[in-house]
């Protein structure tokens, strides 16, 4: 469990460190891990030069997500009409926010977020993804199979105390 704690401490903190335009974050599919991304200035490249940063977010094992990713800068404008998270549109909800709400994902290879904008001197920006698995259906079939023979027994106890 130590183990566990410790490589997503080291998977947050790289991402801290990562740079400013194009960006490769590995995730943990643990919802409870905190993965973040933040942009640095960097004298090659700034914070959306040539009116884009990409991020590539990796590291899911296969499966079916639920990806929810927010965003939050500062000194820039994110064009919410042409940002987007593997296709689907965000929505702006203030000035330099975006949120992308129940994007599903396969984990069979990586997502990527393509930000659109401008930014101003000192522009910077910063997020979260929170990373959630999806269950199968077999697993609700299961659920409800279990519960269904816990009626049955409770039924049958009901009965014959009576």
């Amino acid at each position: 469990m130590k183990l566990k704690l410790f490589a997503a401490s080291v998977l947050a903190a790289a991402s801290f460190g990562a740079s400013a335009a194009d960006q490769l974050v590995i995730l943990d599919d643990n919802p409870l891990a905190n993965n973040f991304f933040v942009s640095n200035q960097s004298p090659t490249d700034g914070v959306l030069s040539g009116g884009s940063d990409v991020i590539t977010f990796g590291g899911l094992a296969p499966g079916l997500y639920e990806i929810v990713v927010t965003i939050s800068g500062q000194n820039l404008t994110f064009d919410a009409a042409t940002t987007n998270l593997n296709g689907t549109m965000g929505s702006a909800y203030g000035a330099g926010k975006l949120r992308f709400f129940g994007v599903e994902h396969t984990g069979s290879a990586p997502f990527v977020l393509n930000l659109f904008g401008t930014a101003l001197t000192g522009a910077k920006y910063s997020g979260e993804v929170t990373v959630t698995a999806v269950p199968e259906p077999a697993t609700y079939g299961m659920l409800l199979g279990g519960l269904g023979v816990l009626g049955f027994l409770a039924r049958r106890r009901k009965d014959t105390g009576a």
